[in-house]
């Protein structure tokens, strides 16, 4: 089993991969690799029906699991619940699954003869969630019990990844804990002529952050700092139904005019859902839903970032004290977590347009952000 940080990363990154390109790993719950253990199949990359890779020996018969809200908005309850584990009377078809994982599928909710049960901390359940997360699906699988009395043996005979829920719960915490700075050089930006960039990376090579760093920091004294999560759409394209954009430029205009400071760019596209279940939420507003029952929909909670990575990189910057430019206090909470202490809020705010004004307001009204 492995212990170190590398194996460990190494073992989640190669089940994230197949999860994505559509194959079944083995998540052994909570316990180690000799104890129980399930057949795990990202329920979107499912085509037609699930029995190719579930017709093994071995394998018990499958079921979905899903996250807590999203069984909520299926009308099955269990908000609480971090994984829920739904069970039909058919055959698990991709008809069967659609209206269960995909928010535009047609038919009733719930789907008829469907029941759901809470999946406990540490089971295979619970971690596949986890994992799909991780891997920026749908948080949504297939699972089976294997019947096996050795599921590494099963799993290296039937050549399939092999994950444990422990290694699954411990990873976010694990790669930010093994961000290394890989590289800096100057780079004169429009708006910070006086800046260079820091990159960040993890030992398994995983998502690359970096710190933009303006002027001189004075690591001594509180460095003001803008902690931006990337957005493709808004950053890059000028897209008008965030203010992201306009809160990256303005953050180094306001940095670069105090003289100096820190913006770490951190790669958590979408609140943490990643790019392409954003684009899934965006058309679920284009229906009516507003930005965090859209997330919700999908079976993700209202925000999925993590500060852990701020928090290491700042460290490894030397700064542990700041001014935090922000309009979300959660951030502040957050960064005190991890160690950063935040001397004062710096408030951020921008004018809203006719495509972001609700957007906003919701996040003024729902995620108790201060405009």
């Amino acid at each position: 089993m492995p212990t170190s940080s590398s194996s460990l990363l190494e073992a989640v990154d190669r089940a994230v991969a197949d999860l994505r390109r559509g194959a079944a790993i083995v998540i052994a719950a909570s316990g180690g690799r000799g104890g129980g253990a399930s057949l795990v199949q990202a329920a979107e990359t499912v085509d037609t029906g699930v029995a190719e890779q579930f017709a093994a020996g071995d394998v018990g018969k499958g079921a979905v699991a899903v996250t807590g809200r999203r069984a909520a908005v299926l009308g099955l309850s269990h908000q609480g619940a971090l994984a829920v584990t739904l069970r039909s009377q058919s055959p698990l078809s991709r008809d069967v699954l659609a209206p269960l994982i995909d928010p535009e599928a047609q038919g009733p909710v719930p789907p008829p003869g469907v029941t759901a049960e809470p999946a406990a901390p540490g089971s295979a359940a619970d971690a596949a969630i986890r994992l799909a997360k991780i891997a920026r699906l749908l948080p949504a699988v297939v699972i089976a019990d294997l019947t096996a009395s050795d599921p590494a043996a099963w799993a290296q005979k039937h050549q399939r990844a092999l994950v444990t829920a422990a290694e699954i719960e411990s990873f976010e915490r694990r790669q930010a804990e093994d961000l290394r700075i890989v590289s800096e050089a100057r780079v004169p930006l429009a708006d910070a002529e006086n800046c260079r960039l820091v990159s960040f990376r993890p030992r398994d090579g995983g998502a690359e952050h970096l710190a933009i760093v303006i002027g001189s920091v004075d690591s001594k004294r509180p460095v003001l700092t803008r902690l931006h999560s990337e957005c493709f759409t808004g950053d890059l394209l000028g897209s008008l139904r965030c203010d992201c954009g306009d809160q990256l430029r303005g953050a180094m205009q306001t940095i670069a005019k105090d003289g100096a400071g820190v913006l770490l760019y951190l790669a958590q596209e979408g609140r943490g859902i990643g790019l392409v279940n954003k684009l899934r939420a965006y058309r679920l507003q284009d229906f009516g839903f507003d930005t965090l029952d859209a997330n919700e929909q999908l079976g993700f909670d209202d925000d999925e970032r993590v500060y852990q990575p701020a928090a290491q990189m700042l460290r490894q910057l030397g700064i542990g004290k700041v001014r935090l430019l922000t309009n979300n206090p959660a951030k502040v909470g957050a960064l005190a977590r991890h160690g950063i202490e935040v001397v004062k809020r710096v408030p951020h705010v921008f004018p809203s347009n006719e495509h972001n004004r609700s957007y906003l307001a919701t996040k003024a009204k729902r995620s108790g952000h201060l405009f």
